[in-house]
């Protein structure tokens, strides 16, 4: 009896695999790094075979120790970073990089190479851009198209395949070029709620009116729960799969993880009133709602790029575990920010709080923008401030830093949501998954900053848990999206806002707002 399903996770450092029931319980999970090549600044570049090989290595060992066979999957469903692929019509590797190999063939999402192309783009003021927030980012694929035909002639002139990152993996298992609604409406300004999802008008303006062509890009996607085909009978044999085994449209990764921690969270009204926020290299908001509520610096609203008959609506940060990275790399008394190094800090400042308190580092004051502001500025070119540093080297030195990074990025997501509520959003819950789980610190701060109630759900993978969910319903286990995300949602805890410090978190955000007006008229001397 086919009653299982593998979903995989294609983040910026690895493959992830995990084998579930139809609970949405957990059995297994693997993982397998990929190579990640930088050759110039604000360029990015993964192997997109090599990509391949890591999920087959990953979803191999997940099956064996889950200790069942392949008979029992019903399904397989990928969800990966909005990373643009690009192959030729053959099917082969395509370089996207200056270095000119050819098995570069993909630009990662957080690649800012198409700076110029973005802005652009974003000029047109084509009706288009308003279910993007009025602009497009250098991380979004129109922007990165136009860099490819603008910057590398021959490799434009030699493609026949443009791909979504999980729209490669899906092709790549079963060799269908469908293309999935969630990403072609999120990252390639397909409107899905019109009879004609492409505007024609807008790629000619664009100067990318020969961009379906070139890609194989289709007229029609398939939405989330549904079937893309079956494994064929190579990729099977690679996974350790059969090739019985349906494959669902594919998702855009902080999407699957949005759906795994709201979908338990209710229908109607309750549903509308929960906002996801799923935490890692950078974060991302996401909320789902009846009706298209449009604002500048907010990605979408998407319609049906998850949940059918709802739209989804996206703010983000750039750079949120990344930054707390560099923040360890960069000081005197840091160094490699592994687990443990994080896990010292994070203990060191929970001491020096507990005997300083709300005190601890008042005097240093951050804005997290080091990647730019995704949301709720909407600007690549804006840059980090500190202000505050002394001479301090010290490891206590380092904590305060540390610290004051997470409370800046507490604050960003405060500005974010209160941005979200003049457009017409109300929250009321703040559903967290993915690696910011892990940092107690941060967790607190999403409470006390907004003054919202955190809901951590209790499952070992939020995002990996999503995209099971639309996998149950692709292969039958269940009859749709929303009745598989009811029967696997997982429990969450609650963790309540200190109402206490209210007024001290609400006298950093003034500072906050303040910091920004500053840097805008620092920005603005000329």
């Amino acid at each position: 009896m086919r009653d299982h399903v593998v979903a995989v996770d294609i983040g910026t450092a690895s493959a992830r695999a995990g084998v579930f029931d139809r609970t949405g319980r957990l059995l297994a999970r693997a993982k397998h790094a990929i190579v990640m090549q930088r050759p110039r600044e604000d360029h990015a570049e993964h192997d997109s075979e090599d990509i391949w090989r890591a999920t087959c290595h990953a979803v191999r060992t997940a099956m064996s120790e889950a200790g069942i066979g392949p008979e029992r999957i019903a399904a397989l469903g990928f969800d990966a970073t909005c990373s643009l692929v690009v192959r030729n019509g053959d099917g082969g590797q395509l370089t996207v990089s200056t270095t000119g190999e050819d098995r570069f063939d993909t630009i990662v999402w957080l690649d800012h190479r198409a700076m110029l192309e973005a802005e652009d783009l974003s000029a047109t003021g084509h009706p288009v851009l308003g279910f993007s927030g009025g602009s497009l980012s250098p991380e979004m694929q129109m922007p990165k198209l136009l860099w490819l035909k603008r910057n590398l002639p021959q490799t434009w002139a030699r493609a026949g395949h443009f791909f979504d990152l999980a729209d490669f993996m899906t092709w790549r298992a079963t060799g269908s070029t469908a293309r999935s609604r969630c990403t072609l409406t999120a990252k390639w300004n397909y409107l899905a709620h019109e009879d004609e999802g492409w505007r024609q008008d807008f790629l000619v303006l664009a100067g990318l009116e020969d961009v379906l062509a070139r890609g194989a890009l289709p007229a029609v996607t398939v939405a989330a729960g549904k079937s893309v085909g079956r494994l064929s009978v190579d990729a099977a044999r690679e996974l350790g799969l059969d090739t019985g085994c349906c494959v669902s449209a594919g998702l855009i990764d902080a999407y699957a993880g949005a759906f795994g921690v709201l979908a338990g969270a209710g229908e109607g009204k309750s549903l509308e009133q929960a906002v996801a926020l799923i935490g890692g290299t950078s974060s991302c908001i996401v909320s789902l709602s009846a009706d298209a509520k449009p604002g500048r610096s907010l990605w979408g609203p998407y319609y049906e790029a998850v949940l059918p008959g709802h739209w989804l609506v996206e703010g983000g940060q750039s750079a949120t575990g990344a930054l707390l990275d560099h923040v360890v790399r960069m000081h005197a008394a840091g160094g490699e920010p592994d687990a443990d190094l994080h896990g010292s800090i994070v203990a060191r400042v929970r001491q020096l709080r507990a005997e300083q308190g709300t005190d601890l580092a008042c005097g240093l004051h951050m804005l997290p923008d080091f990647h730019g502001n995704r949301s709720p500025l909407a600007d690549p070119h804006v840059r980090g401030v500190i202000s505050g540093l002394t001479l301090d080297t010290s490891f206590d030195g380092l904590c305060r830093l540390y610290w004051r990074t997470c409370v800046a990025i507490a604050l960003g997501i405060r500005h974010i949501l209160d941005t979200m509520e003049e457009y017409g959003y109300r929250f009321e819950a703040l559903h967290v998954t993915g690696g910011h789980v892990h940092n107690p610190l941060l967790l607190e701060l999403y409470a006390d900053v907004t003054g919202r109630k955190v809901v951590v759900p209790q499952t070992q993978d939020a995002v990996l848990l999503g995209t099971a969910m639309t996998a149950a319903a692709a292969g039958g286990v269940y009859a749709d999206v929303a009745e598989a995300g009811r029967r696997m949602a997982a429990p969450g805890r609650e963790l309540l806002p200190e109402f206490g410090r209210a007024g001290h978190y609400d006298r950093d955000y003034r500072r906050f707002l303040t910091m920004i007006r500053h840097r805008d008229e620092l920005n603005s001397i000329v």
